[in-house]
């Protein structure tokens, strides 16, 4: 409970700002919409337990008075309607007498999204991982305005990490070598990395110079620990590739390169 107090009141202006998102409405007069619009350049938002993550969200405004400002952006979670994000504002240049490409900076700090559903029950901090969609007010420089519901969708994901061990080095050829490693991923309840269980994960090898392939697949145990066996035939790296879920980002772990005598 003191870290939850602590925090709200280091971060007292965000909280103004993170509410459960309203039902669905669009609204406005006049015909200024957002034609397009790109979140984090197309990429997914992925969130760690330490730092705050900061990403643009990119609308493209038409009006045929041309645009005067974004007054407001917002995301949240699709399934549930969450949303510990804050909105920092958003700048728009002039591309053509009837558009202008808006830009809005959002943040998402790990630390405040436990605080964030305190009092509500049965939160779960974790649960804001997955499809998000984004709202915007538009307004037009003749005093036309837009609510723009669900101009786009993107997904937040809990960031992962994915260790590789092979032993022995080095080895007999024809030896066997023991593949090793381990998946967690965020846990933002606790701001931790929790073991990331009962996924499937690749093993790829490469020769020097070469790329990597897939030689067999493990799925991680109670732990997150993953274990593979696999006969040594010629010096190369090794490594453990994870392709992700919806909630989790992918990973791929760093090489463990093996000479083989």
């Amino acid at each position: 409970m003191r870290r939850r107090i602590a925090t709200l009141a280091a971060m007292g202006a965000v909280a103004t700002a993170l509410v459960v998102a309203p039902a669905a409405h669009a609204e406005g007069k006049g015909d200024i919409r957002v034609t397009k619009t790109v979140v984090n350049g197309g990429a997914n938002v992925i969130v760690g337990v330490k730092d705050v993550k900061k990403f643009t969200i990119v609308m493209t405004v038409k009006d045929n008075s041309g645009v005067k400002q974004v007054t407001h952006v917002s995301a949240f979670n699709r399934a549930n309607g969450h949303g510990p994000v804050d909105y920092l504002g958003s700048s728009c240049k002039k591309t053509g007498t009837t558009t202008s490409v808006c830009t809005a900076t959002m943040q998402i700090d790990p630390a405040w999204i436990d605080p964030y559903g305190s009092g509500n029950e049965g939160w779960d901090a974790n649960a804001i991982a997955g499809y998000w969609q984004v709202n915007a007010t538009v307004k037009a420089n003749d005093g036309d305005y837009w609510i723009s519901d669900d101009i786009a969708s993107f997904k937040v994901k809990r960031a992962a990490t994915l260790t590789t061990d092979a032993a022995p080095e080095p080895v007999k050829k024809g030896g066997t070598l023991t593949v090793t490693g381990k998946l967690s991923r965020a846990n933002w309840t606790n701001l931790e990395y929790h073991a990331f269980t009962k996924q499937v994960v690749k093993l790829q090898y490469k020769k020097p110079g070469g790329a990597y392939s897939t030689v067999k697949t493990a799925t991680t145990d109670s732990k997150g620990h993953l274990r593979a066996t696999v006969k040594a035939s010629a010096t190369g790296s090794w490594r453990w590739a994870f392709l992700g879920t919806t909630t989790t980002m992918k990973v791929v772990s760093t090489g463990d390169a093996v000479t083989v005598k």
